[in-house]
């Protein structure tokens, strides 16, 4: 699992980002981790920077990008 930082969201708990694999993982508050690929570095600044963290998950990460299911 990647180093992840907290974050300030009714859904998501924490973010982690890998700039080399360009892997982005979010934890939720339900306890899922997911680990998305080929996440540019400027989706994951626009995600760190986001009024409302989950809003811009849905909107550009959810159906975005391949994912797997850590937990």
């Amino acid at each position: 699992m990647l180093d992840h930082v907290p974050v300030t969201s009714s859904n998501l708990v924490s973010v982690g980002y890998d700039s080399e694999e360009m892997m982005l993982e979010v934890a939720f508050k339900s306890g899922s981790i997911y680990r998305y690929s080929n996440v540019p570095m400027n989706v994951h600044v626009a995600l760190m920077v986001a009024e409302s963290k989950g809003k811009f998950f849905h909107q550009h990460i959810r159906k975005a990008y391949q994912f797997e299911r850590l937990k």
